[in-house]
């Protein structure tokens, strides 16, 4: 197994360029909920277990089938997109393990939440089941939690 702790974190870019397992599809999953990229992260993602997300007031979202992930990420891009936020994330902890036609990853992140010209960093934890599908690698399963929060005085009132 593949541990890489960091400080400073890690961009999606620095993430995307380690030569580790999942490195850059992790990276990719990123980016692609960033850019509210709805195709990429359709592509990359099969999610046979469903999915355990993080929703916007901090609880958890499960989601059981395909239909439930796209109407999922659909809400989220357009609820972000009405409140014109933005976001990104930056890694703090990588860890993953190949074991040929299936893997594991295990990644401490912080996303950031920009709305209004503040910032909210939100520490969670994700752990993806890694499946291979054909020549590439495809995310089977997704569970986010959150950890804890950094909100600036004034975050998310108009």
């Amino acid at each position: 197994m593949t541990t890489i702790a960091t400080d400073p974190m890690l961009t999606l870019a620095e993430l995307a360029a380690l030569d580790e397992p999942f490195a850059a599809e992790t990276a990719e999953l990123f980016a692609s909920v960033r850019d509210h990229d709805f195709t990429t992260l359709a592509a990359r993602c099969d999610d046979d277990f469903g999915i355990i997300d993080i929703d916007p007031e901090g609880g958890s979202q499960v989601i059981r089938d395909r239909a439930g992930w796209e109407a999922w990420f659909h809400g989220l891009f357009g609820q972000l997109d009405a409140m014109g936020a933005a976001t990104d994330t930056l890694v703090s902890r990588y860890e993953a393990v190949d074991w040929g036609t299936t893997g594991m990853g295990v990644v401490d992140f912080t996303q950031l939440l920009t709305l209004g010209g503040l910032t909210g960093r939100f520490h969670c934890i994700v752990t993806i089941v890694w499946k291979r599908d054909g020549d590439r690698w495809v995310e089977a399963r997704w569970h986010a939690s959150l950890l804890s929060t950094e909100l600036p005085e004034g975050f998310g009132q108009p």
